[in-house]
């Protein structure tokens, strides 16, 4: 295993926007700082689950596009020349006697003054779609993550989810597709307020209560059967170019849970 002798005055564990606007201020105090992140670009899940998705509550800013804040964070901390490693997450933490940390990835050796976490709920895997052959379309037309919206120009598009994400994405889709429709096992959505009266108010087919039951093809998705949740319990086939999922994410702190460190409301201190 590499061992970077270099003691540094701060290391970031986590390189989400928080963890880069923290490298840029340590910076401005003149520190030397290194961030460690575990996957293979910065910006958290910003850059990893929505990077065309525009954020509206960020102050100073009406909207802003999430790739965008973070090459704007970037840009911001690259002035003072930081340290980066991607695809190393730390696997331990330990205090020496001489009060320096040293921290132990799954790749390197790091040592430190002092450690700041910024991994926020750590590590986060999208909920799967729980339905026969649903994973041997991954890769294909089954979509958990979105990088380009200009992929879907001109395609029919089912949405499946009823919280922010899921609305926002079938807004967004809505000028650029053929055709969206998004379904929801309820009959009210759980995304903001506005979100949803501007839902109701596009042409986004809307589909509630239901629920997916069946995937219909064969290298790639061609229908959608759709079953009521109450009522007849009735079925409709919905045709269908590319499927994106929206039930939330399944995140972990993982090793930093095993450091000894107390955690108020989710957030460790040392």
């Amino acid at each position: 295993m590499q061992e970077d002798s270099k003691v540094y005055d701060i290391t970031v564990i986590g390189g989400g926007p928080v963890g880069l606007f923290t490298a840029f201020y340590g910076g401005m105090r003149q520190a030397s700082v290194k961030i460690i992140e575990s996957l293979p670009q910065l910006g958290g899940q910003l850059s990893a689950l929505y990077p065309e998705k525009y954020i509206y509550d960020v102050a100073g800013f009406p909207k802003i596009r999430a790739q965008e804040l973070v090459d704007n964070l970037k840009e911001q901390m690259d002035k003072f020349d930081q340290t980066i490693c991607l695809e190393q997450a730390v696997e331990t933490v330990e205090k020496q006697a001489d009060g320096i940390f040293k921290l132990v990835t799954n790749q390197e050796i790091h040592y430190s003054k002092t450690i700041i976490i910024t991994a926020g709920n750590g590590a986060f895997q999208p909920r799967k779609l729980e339905l026969d052959a649903a994973e041997s379309f991954e890769g294909s037309n089954l979509h958990y993550f979105i990088n380009d919206l200009n992929q879907f120009a001109g395609r029919r598009v089912a949405v499946l989810g009823g919280g922010d994400s899921a609305v926002d994405w079938a807004l967004m889709l809505e000028p650029i597709a053929k055709e969206v429709s998004i379904i929801h096992r309820r009959d009210k959505f759980r995304a903001h307020e506005h979100s949803v009266e501007n839902l109701h108010n596009s042409k986004v087919n809307v589909l509630t209560p239901f629920v997916p039951t069946e995937l219909i093809g064969e290298d790639r998705i061609e229908q959608i059967v759709l079953e009521e949740v109450k009522g007849d319990e009735k079925k409709q086939v919905l045709d269908v170019d590319d499927v994106i999922v929206n039930f939330g994410f399944v995140s972990s702190l993982g090793p930093i849970k095993q450091w000894g460190l107390e955690i108020e409301k989710r957030t460790p201190s040392w």
